[in-house]
């Protein structure tokens, strides 16, 4: 019989992520930092260039949106610090990069029998090189050891126990999941104060780690909420001062992570556009708009000095702080990628606005020198290119800012507030405190009314209600509660009071898990994006090319009098006609619709797939799913409800029930099976129908798991076996005529046998059914009109197996299959050119869930096999198979199209500036239109991904 993990409390829905800041792997570490100055593809390109070269780097991934970097590399070969000034040496700065690292884990030490052992063990640890304090506990045979990752891992560390002290040494935990509390601290004014509070928080069990900033008055402090909470530590600070020194500490909450950095940038954009409009306008109206309109526009033509006139003189200085002050952050940006040998955009601005600025210094000055020149400046031109693209980033930073609109809202879900019980060791009601959400702390007693929301994951004690947990779930319908059922922090109590026991907390939570995931997954990188990165690095030369090649297609064959004179406009010669196509098709290419065709639309559509309940795992799992042609499901939990129930019973042997009943609960108690465990209620059940009296179970010895099959052991000196009919052959159990009829006739009533044999004779056994969900048939037939084929994998045997697939429309059906036999089965799937897709929901489906192009997991699975999967189905509905389907198609289409819009904007636009409609119809794109046209093509196509947020399930949408 197929066995599960098992699921109890102290698991979370979803693991921990090991690449959020610093993480330890056994070979390689995932390094995340954030990356200042990132404004298009071709940044994007020279940093991950720049990186990839260097020996001990496996894989850079860098967001141009969100600015960070994600890097692993073998810390055996090249350090952290190495690849931060690798950064830096291509000319960004690099932000909120982890110098001192303090990774703790906890480490179980076995044989340690007197303090000379554990001092003998702490001796050794401090010799490891990157090992900053190690505390060894004798009474708990444990040890805290706190190491710089960047030096040091686990697997040396318990090398060193192990070889240098000789002690055993196991792994618990890498503390890489740490809980952070931030703490706003009052009545603390001196150096002396900070030390106090710092060592008494060391003090602590539970705390790993103290970072104090005494210019703000905050302390963050990591900790470990299995060992100490929130309330605890705010405590051991008020108990920290004497009588002379009080302090206080209360929560404070930090800035959103990246919120700061948006609002300062977009506020920075919004400023230096309005600035520049300042001067830019009255450029406009003086060159473009007085000279139409005499008499009104004739005091610009008074000549200060031989031909320069105030028209020209007022221009030029309007415009230079345009061009120097406002926009010297084109010139840094043009430095920066030059001297790492790259160029982006800021390159294409900054040559097109100088030329149009000192060509017009250079008219200027022919102007003040001659009293007979006469030519035209393009001040207006090099002040409307900058406002305009000034005005482009301020509208896509705030559209970009829109992309992670779900995730925001996903964090705002937990409430602020919520009301904590006190109660004695009876259980009566001794008090009730409103307490800050965050100070909430595992196993707290929280009282949860109806229309509140639920504050934390946990387990209801007491009470009967109706949860909404649409927010998370995306199930429409509230789902009903009561005692000993999950609650999920964020969801919404319909009806009904209720006590609920807080089981996780922090970023324990699910809620914390499915911003993790989202975050996490919206910095992965699409395989798709790589068409854009490559046309990025040879972007910009061409572009100089093709504007240099403008300007002497048309300057060339205007001197020599090779097209008519009457296409120059009267104020204009040949150098300045051809110079203005030139600086229109420097200004209107734009790279940065490329790079951000793809980022923006996987941002949007993770944030949309989490608030539908489908959590996507990155842009490479967002891809592959769109070329789904074959899913293949697992039956037990998958595409039944994974409750099954015993339908009959029957003794084949002489043994008595009660016996019978003592053996088989004490076997398959064992087992986490759905299967396993229905057995076990029903002979619980027969138990208390027959009165048997003796509740106490039997110890099994030499228990085994027999993955696809069932398991045995012994008890007293009997040996059993609980199990399908292959377990019986394995051990050569015979199967008589009666057992045979019996199995045969269940099986083909899609219901699954579970044989018990002692000392090799078949006892009794158990007809197990477990339903069908309801929406099983209706997916396979929608995803059937999707020309996806399904099949079914299952451990279970022939007769059931095609049983359930006939209900569901599955015609082709895979049984009595191990889990390694499952990942054999996707890998043939996948030799005969299918792209496959594996939907499951438990251990047993892990191996192939990774074999498997996408993996998708049952929300109410085990953490294994969500851990394993690469799409997360939080609502155990096999609807969002079909969602998770169609949004990557909608996704991958909405980044074709993305891509059609940038390639194709900058295929006809530059073609259009370069003056190609010209001759044919006398249009002409002045720079500065060009420039509004560039800043849009950025806008359009970050708009274009935001209309992913209106996505609609397309299995729910026919059903309803």
């Amino acid at each position: 019989m197929e066995t599960n993990r098992k699921d109890d409390l102290n698991s979370p829905l979803l693991q921990h992520r090991d690449d959020v800041v610093v993480a330890i792997s056994e070979k390689t570490r995932t390094l995340v930092f954030k990356v200042v100055g990132i404004t298009c593809a071709s940044c994007v390109a020279s940093i991950e260039s720049a990186l990839g070269g260097i020996e001990g780097v496996q894989s850079v991934m860098v967001s141009v949106l969100q600015g960070r970097a994600v890097v692993k590399y073998v810390p055996e070969i090249i350090s952290a610090k190495r690849i931060k000034e690798a950064v830096e040496d291509t000319g960004f700065e690099v932000a909120d990069f982890p110098e001192q690292d303090n990774a703790m884990c906890r480490v179980k030490i076995k044989g340690m029998a007197c303090t000379s052992c554990s001092e003998s063990v702490e001796r050794a640890l401090r010799m490891v090189d990157g090992i900053k304090k190690a505390v060894v506990g004798l009474a708990l045979g444990e040890a805290k050891i706190h190491f710089d990752p960047n030096i040091t891992d686990t697997n040396h560390i318990i090398q060193a126990i192990e070889e240098d002290a000789g002690f055993g040494a196991e792994l618990i935990s890498s503390g890489n999941d740490l809980s952070k509390l931030y703490l706003k601290l009052g009545g603390s004014t001196s150096s002396d104060d900070f030390t106090t509070i710092q060592r008494s928080l060391e003090s602590l069990e539970g705390v790993n780690h103290i970072e104090v900033d005494p210019g703000q008055q905050i302390v963050i402090i990591s900790y470990e909420p299995n060992v100490v909470g929130p309330r605890s530590l705010i405590q051991c600070i008020q108990e920290a001062g004497d009588g002379s020194n009080t302090y206080q500490a209360t929560l404070y909450t930090p800035p959103r992570e990246g919120e700061m950095e948006r609002q300062q940038e977009i506020l920075m954009y919004r400023n230096q556009f309005l600035w520049s409009c300042l001067f830019s306008v009255p450029i406009f109206v003086s060159s473009m708009v007085l000279p139409m309109l005499p008499p009104s526009g004739d005091w610009l033509e008074y000549k200060v000095f031989n031909m320069l006139n105030i028209g020209m003189l007022l221009r030029w200085i309007l415009c230079t702080p345009v061009q120097f002050v406002i926009g010297k952050r084109f010139y840094a940006g043009s430095y920066n990628a030059l001297k790492r040998k790259s160029a982006n955009m800021d390159v294409l601005v900054a040559l097109g606005t100088n030329a149009a600025y000192f060509y017009s210094i250079y008219v200027m000055i022919k102007a003040l020198s001659s009293d007979s020149f006469e030519g035209q400046d393009f001040f207006e031109t090099s002040s409307m290119l900058i406002s305009f693209i000034l005005l482009g980033k301020y509208l896509e930073v705030l559209a970009k800012g829109k992309t992670s609109d779900a995730l925001a809202k996903l964090t705002e879900l937990a409430p602020e507030t919520a009301c904590l019980l006190t109660l004695d060791s009876a259980g009566n009601l001794i008090s009730e405190t409103e307490i800050d959400t965050k100070l909430i702390e595992k196993n707290d007693i929280l009282k949860i009314v109806p229309g509140a929301k639920i504050p934390v994951d946990g387990l209801v004690i007491d009470g009967q209600c109706h949860v909404n947990e649409s927010m998370i779930t995306g199930e429409a319908l509230p789902v009903s509660k009561g005692p000993g059922d999950k609650v999920i922090g964020g969801t919404v109590n319909e009806n009904g009071y209720i006590r609920v026991k807080a089981t996780h907390v922090g970023s324990e939570t699910t809620l914390s898990q499915i911003v993790e995931l989202v975050e996490a997954a919206q910095l992965a990188k699409a395989p798709v994006q790589k068409l854009a990165d490559q046309i990025a690095k040879v972007f910009v030369p061409i572009v100089v090319l093709a504007a240099f090649l403008t300007w002497l297609g048309w300057f060339i064959p205007g001197e020599t009098g090779l097209y008519p004179r009457s296409w120059i406009p009267t104020s204009m010669d040949a150098f300045e006609f051809a110079l203005e196509f030139a600086i229109s098709v420097l200004v209107i290419a734009c790279p940065c619709a490329l790079g951000l065709a793809t980022p923006t639309a996987v941002m949007v559509a993770t944030g949309k797939g989490a608030s539908l309940g489908v959590l996507i795992k990155g842009g490479n799992a967002l891809q592959n799913a769109h070329k789904i042609k074959t899913i293949v499901f697992d039956k037990t939990g998958t595409l039944t409800v994974g409750k099954p129930a015993v339908v009959s019973f029957q003794l084949f042997s002489v043994i008595s029930e009660e016996e019978f009943c003592g053996m088989t609960i004490a076997a398959e108690i064992n087992s986490e099976h759905p299967i396993a465990k229905a057995v076990v209620e029903h002979t619980r059940l027969l138990r208390q129908k027959h009165g048997f009296e003796n509740d106490q179970l039997t110890e099994v010895k030499d228990f085994k798991v027999h993955p696809g099959a069932g398991v045995s052991g012994k008890i007293g000196e009997k040996a059993i076996l609980v199990g399908n009919r292959r377990l019986m052959q394995m051990f050569n159990v015979p199967i008589g005529v009666e057992v045979d009829t019996y199995v045969s006739e269940n099986e083909h009533l899609a219901r699954t046998c579970v044989l018990v044999a002692v000392e090799e004779t078949i006892a009794g056994g158990f007809a197990v059914t477990d339903p069908v969900k309801p929406e099983a048939s209706l997916v396979i037939s929608y995803l059937r009109s999707m020309h996806i084929s399904s099949v079914m994998v299952t451990g279970d045997n022939w007769a059931t197996a095609t049983a359930i697939g006939s209900q569901v429309g599955i015609d082709k059906v895979f049984a009595e299959t191990d889990p390694l036999g499952k990942a054999d089965k996707i890998k043939e799937l996948q030799l005969q050119g299918a792209s496959v897709a594996m939907v499951g929901d438990g251990i047993n489906d892990s191996p192939a869930l990774v074999a498997a192009d996408v993996g998708m997991a049952i929300g109410a699975g085990t953490d294994v096999a969500i851990e394993a999967a690469d799409i997360v189905l939080m609502k155990s509905n096999l609807e969002d198979v079909v969602t998770a389907i169609d949004l990557s198609r909608k996704t991958m289409s909405r980044i074709r199209l993305n891509y059609m819009w940038a390639l194709g904007y900058n295929i006809l636009g530059v073609p259009v500036a370069a003056g190609v409609m010209y001759p044919l119809i006398g249009i002409r794109l002045p720079p500065w239109l060009a420039s509004a046209c560039m800043a849009a093509s950025s806008v359009s196509v970050v708009c274009s991904s935001l209309l992913l947020q209106y996505y609609n399930k397309p299995l729910h949408a026919k059903v309803g």
